[in-house]
């Protein structure tokens, strides 16, 4: 997935600990297998190859992931799209870099959003609508690996771990002194200076920023995080974090609300109960911080 997992766990005995870690990776290699859009062979890359108007089978697994994203995608009023390929191409953001005239951005729009592929849950099947239409799981893919490993490690009796998949935290538990996990965020310009302390337990926290992802063309330095609404790079404002029971949701929701932007995110953010949120916003001077209430409980004061 383009990334790195580290997964520290307590354990009765190194082999234990060895084989509980081992079952968390096959988990996440077993989901890259399902959820990759960097390779044809991959069950959503597959799709994204389909025959445009022929319907495809899918798992019953990956069936449940699409309508989960898409229910958020939903929620969000679009800020959240997992089809947004054509976009993608159109930025070329997988490779040098480039900014689409007029023409090609709505080119890219027309075969981006949800129109773009049909699920039939009943027929299990998926169908691409559009030519250059394809979806990517970069915004929600590494949150659904984190939930399957820590599926696998519980299920080796696993009770304490952390797991640090480029950035997305899963804390199953507490450290062995029966605390919380301490995780720093971190400024949103200067990544190695700690901005805010959080402390994790029994949920995931994902952060999403621009300011270590992104092209330059002609100079001027361009967000990998993509607006799906108006096909345009969202201007690099600060941070996001969020915090979930749910690896995958906190996934998605740090992307959406990133897209969103704090004022309008900070509204939406404090009708949810259970799901903290964090901002952290940079405009050429001191960090203004804030969050909803409910992220109130992992923050360290």
């Amino acid at each position: 997935m383009g990334t790195r997992l580290r997964v520290s766990i307590a354990a009765s005995d190194a082999e234990a600990g060895a084989a509980a870690i081992e079952a968390a990776f096959a988990e996440v290699r077993r989901l890259e297998a399902v959820l990759s859009s960097w390779q044809d062979d991959s069950e959503l890359g597959r799709l994204n190859v389909a025959e445009p108007g022929e319907p495809v089978r899918a798992s019953a697994e990956l069936l449940g992931l699409l309508a989960e994203v898409r229910s958020w995608a939903q929620r969000s009023d679009g800020a959240f799209e997992p089809a947004v390929g054509a976009l993608i191409d159109a930025w070329d953001l997988r490779g040098s870099g480039r900014i689409p005239g007029e023409p090609d951005l709505q080119r890219a729009l027309a075969a981006s959003g949800r129109h773009a592929f049909v699920l039939d849950m009943e027929a299990g099947t998926v169908t691409r609508r559009v030519t250059g239409g394809w979806m990517t799981a970069g915004g929600f893919g590494k949150g659904a690996a984190l939930r399957a490993a820590a599926g696998a490690l519980r299920a080796q009796g696993v009770e304490s771990a952390l797991l640090d998949f480029g950035g997305q935290l899963q804390a199953l538990g507490s450290p062995a002194d029966g605390t919380a996990w301490r995780v720093g965020v971190a400024h949103p310009l200067r990544r190695r200076e700690e901005a805010v302390a959080i402390r994790l337990a029994d949920v995931s926290a994902a952060t999403s920023a621009t300011s270590e992802r992104f092209i330059e063309i002609d100079g001027e330095r361009y967000g990998h995080i993509l607006d799906p609404r108006t096909g345009l790079p969202v201007r690099a404002w600060g941070s996001v974090t969020v915090v979930a029971e749910d690896a995958m949701v906190a996934d998605l929701l740090s992307t959406a609300l990133f897209v969103i932007g704090p004022e309008a995110g900070m509204m939406w953010a404090e009708t949810f109960e259970d799901i903290g949120v964090l901002f952290l916003v940079e405009d050429d001077g001191p960090i203004d911080s804030f969050w909803n209430r409910a992220m109130e409980p992992w923050l360290e004061h």
